[in-house]
């Protein structure tokens, strides 16, 4: 996967949490932000496409997964 798909996710994701309401957002921004620098050693494809397919049923859904 390109870097600007992932940039573009999670652009997506924070732009999201701006529009909850009944949400801690600054909890909200802190989550999204430590999931992708969890995960930003990845190397494996099948493991980044797990997390990016994840990030994109959550935008989806809009419910966490």
């Amino acid at each position: 996967m390109s870097r600007q798909v992932v940039l573009k996710l999670y652009k997506d994701i924070l732009r999201y949490g701006e529009t909850l309401r009944f949400t801690n957002k600054k909890y909200f921004r802190y989550k999204i932000r430590t999931a992708f620098r969890d995960n930003k050693d990845l190397t494996e494809e099948a493991a980044i496409n797990f997390q990016l397919k994840k990030g994109v049923r959550f935008l989806e859904t809009k419910r966490v997964v």
